[in-house]
């Protein structure tokens, strides 16, 4: 028994002092990959689809511990921005820009579909197309209510002229048929921006689906960011366009090391039913606390965009070091909210962590994790890319980041679950009930788990791995009255092995997770 507990103890100590690292697995460091994109499929949190530059998808069905890699081509050319979704049914959506070889170089918005879970791909349809016009930074998003997949993009006259008859749009277009086709493209903002592709363009535009059916978009133009929504499905728009923030600074600003950097904002919403239900959020990152200091920002509406709160500093360092490329999800089945940015608060130079933000209180507060298990330096000599992403289901959450070591370029994802985030940066601080330690720990085949109940009602008690992973569930849903509880925990009847683990007892929102420890007979 003596080395039986030494190796649990050594295992304990190094779980404890690594925890705040989350497993880090590298997705592909082949074709120098930039600027991905990643989706959890709701249907099946195990499966994800990611994308990267210029045309590199992956899919995992193990919750994203391993990965395929497949090169995709199309007609209409494959030319970067990764855009992944999913729709109810669990088909995969990989929306892209263009490079037709009968046709002009991102003269289109690409969509191509997946039946078979990322494994091959449609040649795909297009929208867009307007003679030699450009059509630039994608995005998507779906009404599963309505089977409709709605896309706003930027529309160059001609990119990168600085002539001043030549004007950037944001349009808009969707789809009724899953893809098949798409509506004439309509453009969303009344405030034209140039082509130059600089802070005075409009760029930036993430549609997202509102609690009632509504179309929400955010871009930014001319260091503010404008908001339009439809009530309509995208017929019609506001005959002027909200002012969200301003955006000091811009959204084109430099960071050392980076080949270029932007602050484009993020829309999302909470459609989750609980109390921030409907409830708008849009995050970016700008310098106005200084060039060196930039900084993640969120704000929300609870009136469906037409008046927004004040802009509040995502990141909590103190720092006066930069925070940029940032993307935030929101996850459906909480309504709680995650920022994914690339942090060097912990440098004096250009080295490069990847930081997680989330809220669960409707962004009035946020707690930071690091969740890169490695810094790295980047140099402006290689394309590093445009943005990061994440992607947050029933407590999934599935960040992607490109990181770059000398010249070579690599996309990296990590394994974290709501119950080993909160163990990391705990928050979740419950007011109905109480978990304690169980007892015997260790222990071999079993251990009595209790509780405290304040308010009576639906709890749901479970064991997840240290990869965060669940592994038993205990109780699902089960109803329990106030007072004190105790729980037998069959390790032999969940096939749980020898290791640590971690068990959480939950009640809507609130969860509070504690550390348990199987040992070998």
């Amino acid at each position: 028994m003596k080395k039986i507990f030494s190796a649990v103890l050594i295992l304990i100590i190094n779980s404890t002092t690594s925890f705040s690292q989350f497993t880090n697995v590298l997705i592909d460091d082949s074709g120098n990959p930039n600027e991905p994109g990643i989706f959890v499929n709701p249907k099946n949190t195990q499966q994800i689809i990611a994308g990267a530059n210029l045309n590199f998808t992956y899919n995992s069905n193990d919750g994203g511990f391993t990965w395929s890699k497949h090169e995709v081509s199309s007609s209409f050319g494959v030319w970067g921005d990764p855009c992944m979704m999913a729709d109810t049914s669990g088909n995969f959506y990989y929306f892209h820009l263009s490079n037709p070889s009968n046709g002009n170089w991102i003269d289109r918005i690409v969509c191509q579909k997946s039946v078979d879970g990322g494994n091959t791909w449609s040649n795909g349809s297009y929208t867009g197309l307007n003679g030699n016009k450009a059509q630039d930074k994608e995005w998507a998003c779906f009404d599963k209510k309505t089977q409709t997949i709605y896309i706003t993009w930027t529309q160059f006259d001609s990119y990168g002229s600085s002539n001043p008859n030549d004007s950037s749009q944001i349009m808009f277009s969707k789809t009724t048929d899953l893809g098949l086709t798409w509506t004439t493209p309509v453009r969303i903002n009344r405030l034209a921006g140039d082509c130059i592709d600089s802070d005075n363009t409009s760029e930036g535009a993430v549609p997202a689906v509102g609690a009632n059916g509504e179309v929400y978009v955010c871009w930014s133009n001319r260091d503010t960011l404008f908001f339009d929504r439809s009530t309509d499905g995208g017929a019609t728009w506001l005959n002027e366009d909200i002012v969200a923030s301003t955006q000091p600074g811009g959204w084109d600003y430099n960071i050392s090391g980076i080949y270029r950097c932007n602050g484009l904002p993020i829309t999302k919403t909470d459609l989750s039913g609980g109390e921030n239900n409907g409830t708008i959020y849009i995050n970016w990152t700008d310098q106005r606390n200084g060039e060196s200091n930039t900084d993640v920002f969120i704000s929300k509406s609870v009136d469906g965009g037409f008046t927004w709160s004040n802009p509040l500093k995502v990141n909590d360092d103190t720092t006066t070091n930069q925070q940029f490329f940032s993307w935030m999800d929101v996850d459906q089945t909480t309504g709680f909210i995650y920022v994914l940015f690339y942090d060097r608060r912990n440098y004096t130079d250009k080295k490069t962590d990847v930081y997680l933000a989330y809220s669960i209180d409707g962004a009035q507060s946020f707690t930071n994790v690091k969740v890169s298990e490695n810094s790295f330096t980047p140099n402006t000599n290689v394309f590093f890319g445009d943005y990061t992403n994440i992607s947050v289901y029933a407590g999934k959450i599935a960040p992607i980041w490109a990181r770059q070591d000398g010249s070579s370029m690599s996309v990296w994802t990590a394994q974290i679950d709501i119950a080993t985030l909160a163990e990391a940066a705990p928050v979740l601080q419950p007011n109905h009930f109480m978990l304690y330690q169980n007892s015997p720990n260790p222990f071999f085949e079993n251990t009595t788990i209790e509780m405290n109940i304040e308010i009576a009602g639906y709890y749901s008690l479970a064991v997840y791995n240290v990869l965060g992973r669940k592994v038993a569930d205990v109780k699902s849903k089960e109803f329990f009255s106030d007072g004190h509880h105790q729980l037998m925990l069959d390790a032999t009847k969940y096939k749980l092995n020898g290791g640590v683990y971690y068990y959480s007892l939950s009640r809507g929102n609130e969860v509070m997770t504690k550390q348990l420890v199987i040992v070998n007979q």
